[in-house]
């Protein structure tokens, strides 16, 4: 089974800008951007989906929806789950003018602090990671999920039983392609492409 991970690709926000579940547009095209994954994946050899997953975000579902067009069809699964994380009344506000205060407490315990008001990051966790083990069963011998850089990294840390606070430091451009394939025989989880 592979699961096929990428993320949107660049956003109409500036940068440093913390921009989490809001649902901000996309720089360019959704057709463009499509366009441009699709012909990456090409290229790397990755095989058509037998489904396509989402947030239904717009700088994710709207790209989704293209790569379904092209790929005979398919309708992009919209699932709330695969959301970005919430950061409450961070959203939409600059990082360099959030109280330094606030950041340090939310440093100071990653996992559940929540000094924004929005989701901790065991709750965000939880949740994308109920989305990814509802395909443990592997009906889809090949997922494309289009997502944000957050989910894709919590995928990822539950796939490969890595403590998410290690996979949050790892690179991942916009449009990044990540790759997790499934074993057959034992049943384990590799990490087949990070940030192609």
């Amino acid at each position: 089974m592979d699961f096929v991970l990428i993320r949107h690709p660049a956003v109409a926000v500036e940068a440093g800008v913390c921009y989490g579940k809001s649902d901000v547009a996309l720089a360019g095209t959704a057709d463009a951007g499509a366009a441009s994954i699709a012909a990456r994946l090409a290229a790397l050899g990755v095989r058509a989906p037998q489904r396509i997953e989402t947030s239904p975000l717009t700088r994710c579902a709207s790209v989704a929806r293209v790569l379904g067009q092209m790929h005979d069809g398919i309708a992009a699964h919209e699932d709330a789950r695969l959301a970005e994380m919430d950061f409450g009344a961070w959203e939409m506000q600059r990082w360099d003018t959030i109280e330094r205060a606030q950041i340090d407490a939310w440093a100071a315990d990653f996992e559940h602090a929540r000094t924004h008001g929005g989701e901790s990051v065991a709750q965000f966790y939880a949740r994308v990671s109920a989305w990814f083990d509802a395909y443990d069963a592997g009906a889809h011998e090949r997922v494309w999920a289009v997502a944000h850089a957050g989910v894709i990294r919590a995928v990822a840390a539950r796939a490969l039983d890595v403590p998410f606070a290690r996979c949050a430091r790892w690179p991942l451009e916009m449009a990044a392609i990540v790759t997790l394939r499934r074993e057959a025989s034992s049943g384990e989880w590799l990490l087949a492409r990070w940030n192609a």
